[in-house]
């Protein structure tokens, strides 16, 4: 897994426990299984943007898998 520009700076922001807690199960499902999350609506780009959205936690993952399957976090959105 590697993350983006972008994705990291909102990963060193991160100071309470619930809030890294939250987003680590988000981006241990999208490890385990790239193809968790669904295409966003509309993306026709190449390596597909695609984003997943864990309901308990309130986190929303946007990212990409590369040829090579790994997955990189473009963004953390916390609802």
């Amino acid at each position: 897994m590697a993350f983006s520009e972008s994705a990291a700076k909102q990963l060193e922001e991160l100071t309470t426990e619930h809030a890294i807690h939250a987003l680590d199960r988000s981006l241990v499902a999208g490890s385990v299984d790239p193809e968790i999350g669904e295409p966003l609506p509309g993306d026709s780009a190449r390596p597909e943007l695609r984003h997943y959205t864990d309901e308990i936690e309130a986190v929303r993952v946007l990212y990409f898998v590369t040829a090579l399957r790994t997955v990189v976090v473009v963004a953390c959105i916390e609802a």
